[in-house]
């Protein structure tokens, strides 16, 4: 095992680390060390741990691979629980919330990404995307405001180039204030690329191109964009197979079913990971896993907006990587990854039976699923030497945790609630003692309500 004689940050004493590597191994009483960024080494009582600038005692707490969010709309915290969208399905909920949306700017993009990442951090998150598809005329860059908190805050970041391009005069959905037409959209993802793509092992900002959806998009944008998407050498999102109601418009639409309309447009590859996928056929979920195309599963929102119970079981079967995703704040409404691995696990037992989703089953998803789904396999996702320097102290002491004495792994999920006690991300605290680092948490409140009003405020 390597061990260098110094590090700059040393866990140590963990009732268990659970490293989620290639062999899952757990180690009782282990530690990590992490230098420069990165996972220098692992061990147990019984190695030799390097001398550290740093040390915390992981005493009575699990250790885990910081969590990875693979779907969001940051944006959306800022009409978190609008009463009246609370009731309806998703398309009537895009319906009413399109036109605030729509008051968008970078002011608003900037804070609704420093709160939503803060939120994401103290339940384990350490490297999350985003899904901003509303560009309003006028409003600024919004993308590149996103990569300005996560950088402030220190979170890896990997946004998504949303995009919109069918309003309702083409028989879409948003109102034509957010909608851009293909070659503006196809000119700004190239910018976004060049401006913050960072190709390295280490890199804390990536950015992957996401027409919203096949019912807000063009089929030439769609084709397009898998094209660009192939010469920049980046990753592809969108939504699919999320309701009922997408796959009765796309077959009235396009003549064909979600799924054959992703392999029309050039997006059946290990290059796309899709948000949801709640009703491929099984036939289509062969299809899926055989072209390894990843899938974010969202479970919380997906019961709150009556969507369904996705066959992540079968996916995972199938090939096909499968992560994570607190989506959109105003659809799930609470951003905590480890409530969605929470959730997922009862979802997973709730379809299968008692022994088909178990903690481990809902933390591999969590890590190595979401990994795999943002093209990071070994980078992120689970702590082996080499691999980037996040990880996440979760306290299991206390009374939530009284009496769960043989299985720290599965009183993690099964008690509770927990938030982490320390999220680290490249070594560097984000979270320390269950709050923030960044000291500038007050202040982003107090104008993420103001923004946050106006939006709301009648039209």
């Amino acid at each position: 095992m390597e061990n260098p004689s110094h590090a700059d940050l040393l866990i140590t004493d963990a009732e268990l680390v659970a490293t989620v590597d290639d062999a899952r191994r757990e180690i009782p009483g282990g530690w990590v060390a992490v230098t420069d960024g990165v996972v220098s080494a692992v061990g147990g009582p019984g190695d030799q741990r390097p001398e550290a600038a740093r040390t915390i005692d992981a005493r009575g707490c699990l250790v885990t691979p910081g969590l990875v969010n693979t779907h969001h709309h940051l944006y959306q915290n800022l009409t978190r629980a609008f009463a009246p969208a609370l009731t309806g399905g998703l398309f009537d909920w895009l319906v009413t919330l399109y036109p605030l949306w729509a008051r968008l700017d970078e002011e608003a993009a900037y804070v609704s990404a420093y709160v939503g990442l803060t939120e994401l951090a103290l339940a384990g998150c350490t490297t999350s995307t985003d899904h901003l598809y509303v560009h309003p005329r006028g409003a600024g860059d919004l993308i590149t405001a996103e990569v300005t908190a996560a950088r402030d805050l220190g979170m890896r970041f990997h946004p998504t180039r949303g995009s919109m391009s069918l309003s309702v005069k083409d028989g879409g959905l948003p109102p034509d204030s957010v909608v851009q037409d293909d070659d503006e959209i196809l000119a700004d993802s190239q910018r976004l690329v060049e401006a913050h793509h960072d190709r390295s092992p280490t890199a804390m900002t990536r950015i992957a191109l996401a027409p919203c959806s096949p019912f807000s998009v063009s089929t030439s944008l769609m084709t397009r964009t898998a094209e660009l998407a192939a010469a920049l050498d980046v990753r592809l999102h969108t939504h699919l197979a999320e309701t009922q109601d997408e796959d009765e418009f796309c077959l009235a639409t396009f003549g064909r079913r979600p799924v054959d309309y992703l392999a029309d447009v050039g997006w059946m590859s290990d290059r796309v990971w899709l948000a949801h996928v709640v009703w491929p056929s099984p036939e289509e979920i062969t299809r899926l896993g055989a072209a390894r195309v990843g899938a974010a599963h969202c479970p919380s929102s997906n019961m709150i907006l009556g969507s369904g119970l996705a066959p992540v079981a079968e996916l995972r079967a199938a090939g096909a990587p499968v992560g994570l995703g607190v989506d959109g704040s105003s659809s799930a409404d609470s951003a905590s990854l480890w409530l969605e691995a929470r959730t997922a696990m009862l979802q997973g037992k709730l379809r299968h039976g008692a022994a088909a989703m178990s903690a481990r089953d809902a933390l591999e998803i969590a890590t190595r699923g979401g990994a795999a789904c943002l093209g990071r396999a070994g980078e992120i996702g689970e702590l082996s030497v080499g691999a980037c320097g996040d990880l996440v102290v979760w306290p299991l002491e206390g009374v939530r945790f009284a009496g769960a004495l043989s299985d720290p792994v599965e009183a993690w999920l099964r008690c509770g609630p927990v938030a982490a006690r320390h999220t680290v991300v490249g070594g560097r605290l984000v979270v320390e003692d269950g709050a923030p680092v960044h000291a500038g948490l007050d202040e982003q409140l107090a104008v993420h309500r103001r923004v946050s009003t106006a939006m709301q405020a009648a039209l």
